[in-house]
């Protein structure tokens, strides 16, 4: 009963997380799994009566074990924004950009929040003030100064299916897409931010840009909340077992220790 609200418990964490996060652009919702722990041979400890030999009492399993956390990588739905700074993928893929962490250390995330912007020295940046990268940047895996997007902040700009950026009707530069072979090898960084781990293998993404529109998280609200309630009544179905046992224990004590 206990390790079955430990596990309750982080199942409604990842929930409630995934709710706080409804709005987020480009957020993909988690979810918990559980599992049984080994059996163990249960046996009498220091008992003598068989030849000095332990007399086993079966096999026992001592409930359940919190289980791996996974993201669903399913796509969110589509929101019109008509701004040409906003950008959503259609199909499979990740944006990249170069991030540098509290430690000045560069590296390069993915993402599937599109919602970009242009900081004062005309280079294309997130929402955080993270540089985007070009096609070769996401490619080569460089978070270098030479593959930001650099724009000219007094023109307007489009952005085809393909990624191309045009500027007075000139190619500019190609926002950098690319995707993985397998998202087992893919971690979250922080909300919105993935980042592979050893073993991930890119390839080249088919997803289409869409300029003007923006993905939202693919969390049901509804959804998550009547799972939540689900989760609530098995929370205190295991805590009722726990009181029926505290006061059994109780009536040992105080009742049958008078006798």
């Amino acid at each position: 009963a206990w390790s079955g609200m430990v596990n309750e418990m982080n199942q409604l964490d990842v929930m409630t997380n995934n709710l706080a996060n409804a709005d987020t652009n480009g957020y993909k919702k988690e979810g918990a799994t559980s599992q049984t722990f080994d059996e163990h041979l249960a046996v009498k400890i220091r008992d003598l009566s068989d030849n000095g030999l332990p007399v086993p009492l079966g096999h026992v399993t001592p409930g359940v074990m919190i289980g791996e956390t996974y993201t669903d990588y399913s796509q969110g739905s589509f929101r019109v924004t008509d701004s040409q700074y906003d950008v959503a993928l259609d199909g499979d893929g990740f944006f990249a950009v170069s991030f540098t962490s509290k430690d000045g250390e560069t590296s390069v995330k993915y993402t599937r929040d599109g919602a970009f912007t242009v900081n004062t020295d005309g280079y294309l940046v997130t929402k955080d003030g993270d540089y985007v990268l070009n096609q070769a940047g996401a490619q080569n895996g460089d978070p270098g100064a030479n593959n930001f997007i650099r724009l000219d902040p007094n023109q307007e700009f489009k952005i085809d299916e393909k990624g191309f950026i045009w500027q007075n009707d000139q190619v500019v530069a190609q926002l950098g897409t690319v995707d993985f072979e397998d998202y087992n090898y893919l971690e979250k960084y922080g909300e919105t931010y993935y980042q592979p781990i050893q073993g991930a293998k890119t390839i080249a993404a088919k997803a289409q840009v869409k300029s003007g529109y923006l993905e939202m998280a693919n969390v049901q609200v509804v959804s998550e909340m009547v799972n939540m309630i689900s989760i609530t009544r098995q929370y205190e179905s295991n805590q009722k077992i726990l009181q029926t046992y505290d006061s059994s224990l109780e009536i040992a004590v105080k009742e049958l220790g008078k006798v």
